[in-house]
């Protein structure tokens, strides 16, 4: 069992009342992490750090900055085998699906300290003679990131990679499912010589999270919050945060529908959507939920994704398999009440179906209509839905039946066709001819509707993490009226 604690000013410490939590591995059932369990005073620590963190951080050059941010990157590359074993023994995760992880998670890195230079602002005409106008992005002071466990190295890296690049010090607030992994995120920077205080890592046991989290949302010192996690949660901070004049920046749950017209390339189209549903058991926020098919081409569709569905090995993660575990097995039994109330209501179970413990197969279920659980329901899982239509509207009409706008697709040879829908689909991304799955460091990443709203990536990221100031130097003998 690996034992951990908080990264607290820059060193390893217990919860100030010595309590812990395990983290279970969903395929073993055996202890993998201990982990400390934030209290009160705890927040109270990390939040005083990063404060007095910050004058030392948000006074340091660009170029200091970035050759730290680069020296974390490299850190991360090297640790990507601390970091695989320990997210598979956290959450019944792939090694490919988290090398990945680690290797997105270090670009991201890479692009924040690119980013460094790019934090500048503009000068803006005024009206009054001899005034020298400009708008000036400055950091907002202490950034909490709170990040899941799904993409844990991706999304954990991304609270805090920016942020930091734009001059914050950040608090993470590592999810309960995977406290080892977040915390290597922390050694990463540590080691990279990154200030005491300027990052501290906080676990948390599930039972104290809404305590942890709403006394950090609530410290007067913490001035922007970002979450990304489910949007039954993200009300709640996006209300917590609201209520303390707080921005924050919510990526949240997603229902992605891949749409496939009659002019598609088929196989193309079966290539992606078996990467999109069913990469890291479908608990990807991007993960392809609805496959929607043009009736005319649905039989032959079906059936060639049918068959490489079919064909994907599920098993423990350690082993050569496609499919590992889902993060619980209460997540997997969900998948089998998915199953049963579509089948009752009509669909068709056309691959998949079995689970064993955490494991579920890769499952399909054709003729999925309104009125069943899986037709709205994030899945979260590997078991999707296809939903056949008539059209093009009907597709369009159908992709936007959910409260839900993170990432869509399109198959089609036609593009300008392909276009004018991705052009009325209510998403934040949109892929023509990819697949729903898709993150790069320097995209605008977000959604709309249910999906919350932000944008992490690139340059629309240094408007979440900075304030933009007017500052003006004028003639100190300008005329005033009275």
């Amino acid at each position: 069992m690996n034992q951990i604690g908080f990264l607290l000013d820059g060193a390893s410490a217990a919860a100030a009342s010595g309590k812990t939590f395990d983290r279970i591995d969903p395929v073993t059932r055996a202890a993998a992490t201990r982990a400390p369990a934030a209290g009160a005073a705890d927040v109270e620590a990390a939040v005083a750090s990063a404060a007095r963190a910050f004058s030392v951080w948000s006074q340091m050059g660009p170029g200091a900055r970035r050759a730290i941010l680069m020296k974390a990157a490299d850190a991360m590359d090297a640790k990507a085998g601390e970091f695989i074993a320990a997210a598979q023994a956290e959450t019944g995760a792939t090694g490919p699906w988290i090398g990945f992880n680690v290797k997105l998670a270090a670009g991201m890195i890479r692009e924040a300290a690119a980013m460094t230079t790019q934090i500048g602002g503009e000068i803006i005409p005024s009206d009054k003679p001899g005034t020298l106008a400009m708008g000036l992005a400055k950091p907002k002071g202490v950034c909490l990131g709170i990040a899941p466990w799904n993409a844990p190295v991706i999304l954990g890296t991304r609270a805090v990679a920016m942020p930091l690049a734009c001059g914050n010090t950040v608090v993470l607030k590592a999810s309960e499912m995977c406290p080892a992994t977040h915390r290597l995120i922390g050694e990463c920077f540590a080691e990279a010589g990154l200030p005491k205080g300027a990052l501290n890592v906080l676990t948390n046991a599930p039972e104290d999270a809404a305590a942890v989290v709403e006394a950090l949302i609530a410290h007067p010192a913490v001035k922007h919050v970002n979450f990304t996690g489910s949007s039954a949660v993200g009300r709640i901070i996006g209300r917590l945060a609201g209520e303390h004049l707080k921005p924050s920046l919510l990526e949240l749950g997603g229902k992605a529908p891949l749409i496939v017209l009659d002019d598609a390339d088929l196989d193309g189209a079966v290539n992606a959507a078996i990467f999109g549903a069913f990469m890291n058991q479908g608990q990807i926020c991007m993960s392809t939920e609805r496959i929607i098919v043009d009736a005319k081409v649905a039989d032959t569709f079906v059936e060639k994704l049918a068959a490489r569905a079919a064909a994907l090995p599920a098993g423990d993660p350690r082993g050569h398999v496609v499919l590992g575990a889902l993060v619980t097995e209460t997540s997997a039994e969900k998948m089998d009440a998915l199953i049963a109330d579509a089948t009752a209501k009509g669909a068709k179970l056309v691959a998949g179906g079995s689970r064993t413990g955490a494991i579920v197969a890769a499952t399909l279920l054709d003729g999925v209509k309104p009125g069943m659980r899986i037709y709205a329901e994030e899945s979260f899982g590997p078991v999707k839905s296809i939903i056949r239509v008539n059209g093009d509207e009907e597709a369009l009409k159908v992709a936007n039946d959910t409260e839900y706008g993170l990432s869509g697709a399109i198959f089609s040879r036609d593009i300008p066709r392909a276009m004018a829908l991705a052009n009325r689909l209510e998403t934040g991304i949109c892929h023509i001819n990819g697949p729903t799955v898709a993150d790069e460091p320097q995209m605008p990443f977000g959604g709309v509707k249910a999906s919350g709203y932000g944008r992490f990536g690139g340059r629309a990221a240094i408007a979440e993490f900075t304030d933009l100031r007017w500052i003006t130097i004028e003639d100190p003998q300008q005329h005033y009226p009275f």
